[in-house]
């Protein structure tokens, strides 16, 4: 392993020395937004491994079960014993993914109207579900000793699905720090897969300080790896976006980022495609990578792409047999608010062990796509307006903000063009079948020219409209019933 991490070092060297991007922030900003992960606006996460066999909590057991008074650490006590005599590294064996089939999952995000999909390649529990030089703890040597990222790329590519792939393994640095604290079976280790360094900077329960770009750097051994298991990882499988957890903002990843996006950007130009990187708070300089908002929104439009990144389930990202999801409705107009601020969605779901994807989530994501098969004109390959929208109802900007949110009313219009065409996706429609579209009021400063046709997408009922000092006036001729939004295609000429 020794030999293979330094070689590679040097073969990133390399490649950033004879390519046209290096290793700072200047270079990096000229590299340009993709203009496919403009168009497409939608994608799925998937978070899935090892932790997925206890499915308890969260994606975080590995973690919480090493930490004392938790309900994890309670729960493996009752039902796995102590962790020293039944440690994480033991439930691999038991991940088996002997359901798993890429091409039903495939056809699954088909369905939903996914343009691409993004497997997690290695959570913080160190594990990679991918077939590795940089370890031997892996999906394809151990547990269910398959290339599981490599089969959802060959799948989703014969699909003409873009395949992408996130990283979390920075965090595996403290991951499991809660272990050094009592006997646990891993307090005296320095290093050991897939625990990492069980650094005891961060043991209590308490991560605020890891929000710290100052907060206690990682070792030079650990930096290293991270940025080899990415290389490897992008050299492997090129993904066309890879996406990392918030840690990497440490400062003292820094520089590692910045020659992981030189090489990354210089293999894209070798290959001919467009890349590219997402990350959290300010990790990244602006306009060097794709800005990442996890389960939350923007509060207006930002002119450069930007992603949510959030999950079907409230309570967890990875399969727990309690998880509470999301109404599809709601994840529609989430949908549509984020794209019509120059957003993409990237929806997670989490199977199960056997590989299995749940009903609720099966259920959840083909309602997605039987709005989109009607609707999808006013998302795909779109661009944002004017403004994003009107409305009273205010989505607040920031990560954690999803689940508890105001619903949305007949008022809330949302934005979407494509010349000549003015989306507006009505968020909850009104029963008495009339809208009024306040911002292409006669005369208004926002648009003065002339509006050629109203139509209604997936209805056949005639829309009557006319222009007035209020607004844009329109009327229904016809039944909706529907909990979803309705979207109104508007020529405008």
């Amino acid at each position: 392993m020794k030999n293979f991490h330094e070689n590679y070092l040097g073969t990133i060297d390399e490649v950033i020395r004879q390519g046209a991007y290096k290793d700072n922030w200047t270079s990096l900003s000229e590299y340009p937004e993709p203009l496919w992960y403009r168009n497409a606006k939608f994608g799925i996460f998937i978070h899935w491994g090892v932790y997925s066999v206890p499915a308890f909590g969260n994606e975080w057991y590995p973690r919480n079960m090493y930490l004392q008074g938790t309900p994890e650490y309670e729960h493996h006590l009752t039902t796995y014993g102590e962790p020293k005599d039944f440690g994480y590294a033991d439930f691999i064996p038991s991940f088996r993914a002997e359901k798993f089939d890429a091409d039903e999952w495939i056809t699954l995000f088909k369905a939903a109207g996914a343009k691409y999909i993004m497997p997690v390649a290695e959570h913080h529990d160190g594990f990679q579900m991918y077939d590795s030089e940089a370890s031997e703890w892996n999906a394809a040597k151990m547990g269910p000793k398959r290339d599981i990222v490599g089969e959802l790329r060959e799948a989703a590519e014969k699909e003409g699905i873009v395949f992408t792939a996130s990283s979390h393994r920075a965090e595996n640095y403290w991951f499991f720090g809660g272990g050094r604290e009592f006997d646990s079976g891993i307090q005296k280790t320095t290093f050991r897969e897939p625990y990492g360094y069980a650094a005891p900077l961060y043991s209590t329960g308490d991560i605020s300080a890891t929000h710290d770009i100052y907060s206690t750097s990682p070792t030079r051994e650990h930096l290293d790896d991270w940025l080899v298991r990415t290389c490897e990882l992008v050299d492997k499988y090129r993904p066309k976006i890879v996406w990392f957890d918030w840690w990497i903002h440490n400062l003292a990843f820094k520089p590692y980022l910045k020659k992981f996006a030189a090489y990354y950007y210089n293999r894209s130009q070798e290959w001919g495609v467009e890349v590219a990187i997402n990350y959290k708070y300010d990790a990244f300089a602006f306009g060097t990578a794709i800005f990442d908002v996890e389960r939350g929104q923007l509060s207006d439009i930002r002119p450069r792409l930007w992603q949510t990144d959030t999950a079907i389930a409230k309570n967890s990202w990875g399969y727990t047999n309690n998880n509470d999801f999301k109404n599809p409705v709601d994840i529609v107009c989430d949908l549509i608010d984020i794209v019509s601020k120059n957003g993409c969605l990237l929806l997670n779901v989490g199977p199960k062990s056997d590989g299995t994807i749940c009903a609720e989530e099966a259920e959840a994501l083909r309602s997605i796509g039987q709005w989109l098969e009607v609707n999808g004109e006013s998302i795909y390959d779109t661009t944002y307006w004017k403004i994003y929208g009107e409305g009273s109802t205010k989505v607040p900007e920031g990560a954690f903000t999803d689940a508890d949110r105001a619903a949305f009313t007949s008022e809330d219009i949302r934005f979407t063009y494509k010349a000549p065409y003015l989306y507006a996706n009505v968020l909850s429609w009104p029963a008495n079948n009339e809208v009024l579209i306040k911002v292409l009021k006669a005369g208004g400063p926002l648009f003065e020219g002339h509006i050629a046709n109203v139509e209604l997408l997936g209805f056949d009922h005639p829309v009557s409209f006319r222009r007035s000092a209020e607004g844009l006036e329109l009327s229904v001729n016809g039944s909706i019933e529907t909990e979803y939004p309705v979207c109104l295609k508007i020529t405008l000429d």
